[in-house]
């Protein structure tokens, strides 16, 4: 299993911000891609890195919107891309790869969550399409330009507890079809992701965020959801406790960045991180998408289906066959 340990010695913890765990670290002269970073907790890491003299890249599918909701971070570059699109996918990497730049950063942050039952044009599930495959075949593209030294940061959630990686129904042709076991089975596809290419070379961490009620992703949650999940009070306003998981943007981003520049990360990777640290392994829980919403908080950490490395192995193979992109040798 992944050398789930956390840190013992550590100044953060989950009440941090964004802009604490990046206090004091020089980016200047690195470039880094961020999916998402448009909105949430994306536009808070593209706010964060930019502030430590990163040049921030970032693709998203309608640029004229993003450069609406960027305004007022200076020196952002924006690009077209949707990740549920490979020929956009491709595209985009094909413009990034003619500037000749090398990536030091790629925070896959992007993603959808708790739609109904959509297939893509290839019959690939919606989230699971959007939230792995779209970022790997990005990541895999983007590969030649990969620097040495280079940190994959993928956001997970905690919600990847609620479903492994079906591999003889990823696309819920002949089982039962429920929104957040789609979104599960995605979540757990990010974590495999990071711990298998990390295997392969490139230092890549999977994060979950926390709860965070300000983001599209809770366009998904009806207000009787959310107040189910003890995520806003009976006025409908968020409740913050990052002690719980409930988090504001600025902590939300925390561990997404910290992952980016932490030098206490240095010698680590392939793990997932929760509150500015390496996650400890939780136990196994059934797969009962039905519980999601009721405000049972299960324990913190990272679930056994989503770090075992045979698994990961398994994931990334079917991916480059579904893909038809392979990741290169380093």
């Amino acid at each position: 299993m992944s050398p789930q340990n956390p840190i013992e010695d550590t100044p953060f913890d989950a009440a941090s911000t964004a802009e604490q765990v990046a206090a004091g670290v020089d980016l200047t002269g690195k470039l880094a891609v961020v999916t998402g970073g448009h909105s949430g907790i994306g536009r808070e890491t593209t706010r964060v890195l930019r502030e430590r003299g990163a040049h921030v890249v970032v693709p998203v599918r309608d640029p004229a919107k993003a450069a609406g909701m960027l305004d007022g971070i200076a020196g952002v570059e924006i690009d077209r891309l949707d990740l549920a699109d490979p020929a956009s996918v491709d595209a985009f990497v094909r413009r990034f790869l003619a500037s000749g730049r090398a990536v030091d950063i790629l925070v896959a942050s992007a993603g959808i969550m708790g739609v109904p039952l959509t297939r893509d044009a290839r019959g690939h599930e919606s989230h699971f399409a959007t939230n792995h495959l779209g970022h790997f075949r990005l990541t895999a593209r983007l590969s030649p330009a990969l620097a040495r030294g280079a940190r994959v940061v993928s956001v997970s959630a905690a919600a990847h507890r609620l479903s492994p990686v079906v591999f003889d129904d990823l696309a819920f042709k002949r089982r039962e079809y429920h929104p957040m076991l789609g979104y599960g089975q995605s979540k757990t596809a990010n974590i495999l992701f990071a711990l298998e290419l990390d295997r392969l070379g490139v230092q890549a961490f999977s994060v979950h965020p926390g709860s965070i009620v300000d983001t599209n992703l809770s366009g998904w949650a009806t207000p009787e959801t959310l107040r189910a999940m003890k995520l806003v009070d009976d006025d409908g306003k968020p409740v913050i406790d990052p002690y719980a998981g409930k988090k504001t943007v600025q902590q939300g981003a925390s561990t997404s960045v910290w992952c980016a520049v932490s030098p206490q990360l240095a010698d680590v990777g392939g793990v997932y991180c929760l509150d500015n640290n390496i996650a400890p392994v939780a136990p196994e829980r059934d797969h009962d998408a039905s519980r999601h919403g009721t405000g049972e908080v299960p324990p913190a950490g990272v679930s056994p289906h989503a770090i075992d490395p045979a698994a990961a192995a398994r994931l990334w193979s079917v991916s480059e066959e579904l893909t038809g992109v392979s990741f290169p040798a380093r």
